[in-house]
């Protein structure tokens, strides 16, 4: 237990952002880590208002006793979901792996307090979830006093048995895959289907409210969580302690979450060693036969390297991927479906046609596979080893091009594809059609070489695992969200031109001033 203490301790301190911005000199790393804070409070904001509503809904509709059941799946739902996408750079291959095992600890020791440190991490989500529905609920129920101490409390134990099952499920998966080269694919699977199903979730929604299907669709969700409490025990627990005060559900739920970390971690620290050594290292195949070798060019390589880089980590796959998915999957629906079928159910009945809206279509597509660029984290990647490509006799510029090329060849197809099958779907001309692919590959052009400059710009070394970078960086930020923003200002800017100006014309002005900004950022 005392080296367990020791040991979260210096985790905890060697992460802690309020640590670093107490004690580092570095001004950029503190605007970067308020910039973050400020982020994070916007996010929690948001959250809790979703929640908030929830809560009001059930109570205006007179199930407010339904809302412990709601806020305790909710909160294990979300537990079970994040640990499952995070379980494999947290507890497995991170950065700080050999100096941690060279340390006397044991290694169930190392792996329950790196899990510890995760659920401290996302605890501020839970509690967000968590104090949003304990207010509806209290205004609806007249809760009595006691009944607030001890749900916040509650709601701390409760994200711990799904964040357990999902690390057991990661462990499984990556005690399975150890020995394979391919080790991510089924957390990579995963996690698309489920941000294709949060990507959905906004269509459901409309069709809800459009239909008068909202009290309806609340009731029978009441009846489903009221099903599953009763079968899922943690929820079920949690809601006998705070409408009952039932002490003995506080203490089954208390007892079994510490009695399943302790047993998990047993099982785990039995094989955690082997793991992490076959995840950081493949062994050669028995198969293997010489054979020439290819010569490339250095920026052919680098970008080579990338492609290697991204198939070996989850999180970059994912993220770089993911926009390709969803550019194809909405260029099929606009194919198979038609545009004009397509624009009266998302615009819901507004006076608008395929012609109105094919001057947008470069910009539609971009909205997904420009969303992110490869080369807004690929510089800060390199981590330790950038001394290592700083010693050698190659240009910086040259390792930028050859990230540049990566991300550029990683897009660019799939943005013509794309744009090609929805110029099918609007019926576009010729013409209007190849140019359209060449304003879409402009685009990409430009977003390569701006994302490599904020990746420059900001690029950071002192990462404990690629999440940091690819998904938390300011880099990422930066590009990411003005990003989206001025694009959606940029579909609904080429609607309005479109019927005004000939399309040729406007598709030629964009394609200058896509390719203006991507040659500037280029030089810069």
């Amino acid at each position: 237990m005392r080296d367990s203490i020791i040991l979260l301790k210096a985790l905890r301190l060697s992460t802690s952002q309020l640590n670093i911005f107490k004690y580092t000199d570095d001004k950029k790393k503190k605007s970067r880590i308020i910039g973050n804070v400020i982020g994070l409070l916007i996010l929690f904001a948001m959250l809790m208002a979703f929640c908030i509503s929830m809560s009001i809904g059930y109570g205006k509709i007179g199930i407010s006793y339904a809302i412990p059941v709601l806020s305790a799946l909710v909160i294990s739902g979300m537990a079970f979901v994040l640990t499952l996408f995070k379980t494999n750079g947290y507890l497995f291959a991170f950065r700080e792996y050999d100096m941690l095992m060279s340390l006397p600890f044991k290694a169930r020791t190392v792996a329950g307090c790196k899990f510890l440190s995760m659920y401290i991490d996302s605890i501020p989500w839970f509690m967000s979830i968590s104090i949003a529905m304990m207010i509806g609920y209290g205004i609806y129920e007249s809760a009595a006093i006691w009944v607030y101490p001890l749900w916040i409390v509650l709601s701390i134990v409760l994200p711990i048995i799904p964040m357990l099952i999902a690390s057991f499920i990661g462990f499984i998966i990556a005690r399975i895959s150890a020995g394979f080269k391919k080790t991510n694919i089924v957390q990579v699977i995963l996690t698309i289907i489920f941000i294709l199903f949060i990507f959905s979730l906004r269509f459901i929604i409309e069709d809800l409210i459009r239909n008068n299907k909202v009290e309806a669709t609340l009731y029978k969700a009441s009846q489903i969580t009221d099903d599953i409490a009763g079968y899922y025990l943690p929820a079920k627990w949690f809601v006998s302690a705070v409408r009952d005060g039932n002490l003995l559900s506080i203490l089954l739920l208390v007892v079994v979450s510490v009695i399943l970390f302790v047993l998990l971690f047993s099982i785990v620290g039995r094989s955690y060693i082997r793991i992490n050594s076959a995840l950081k290292s493949h062994a050669s195949s028995k198969k293997y036969k010489m054979t020439s070798q290819k010569s490339r060019s250095v920026i052919s390589a680098i970008a080579f390297k990338e492609y290697r880089r991204m198939i070996g980590s989850p999180n970059y796959l994912i993220n770089a991927g993911m926009g390709i998915i969803l550019s194809l999957i909405v260029s099929l629906i606009f194919l198979i479906l038609g545009m004009d079928w397509v624009i009266d159910k998302v615009m819901n009945g507004a006076p608008l046609d395929a012609a109105s809206l094919t001057p947008a279509i470069p910009f539609i597509v971009f909205l997904f596979t420009g969303m992110i660029a490869t080369t807004a984290w690929t510089p800060s990647l390199e981590g330790k080893n950038i001394w290592i490509i700083r010693s050698l006799p190659l240009e910086m510029k040259k390792v930028y091009q050859g990230k540049m090329l990566f991300n550029f060849l990683l897009f660019a197809p799939v943005t013509a594809l794309s744009i090609i099958l929805m110029c099918i779907s609007a019926r576009a001309a010729i013409l209007d059609s190849v140019l359209y692919v060449i304003l879409g590959i402009s685009l990409v052009a430009y977003s390569t070489c701006w994302g490599c400059v904020c990746g420059i710009k900001h690029m950071t070394f002192d990462w404990e695992n690629d999440v940091d970078v690819i998904k938390k960086g300011t880099a990422t930020l930066i590009y990411m969200l003005p990003n989206m923003i001025v694009v959606m200002g940029l579909i609904a800017l080429s609607v309005f031109l479109g019927m005004r100006m000939s399309h040729v014309l406007l598709s030629l002005i964009m394609i200058v001033i896509a390719l203006v900004l991507a040659l500037l950022s280029y030089i810069k």
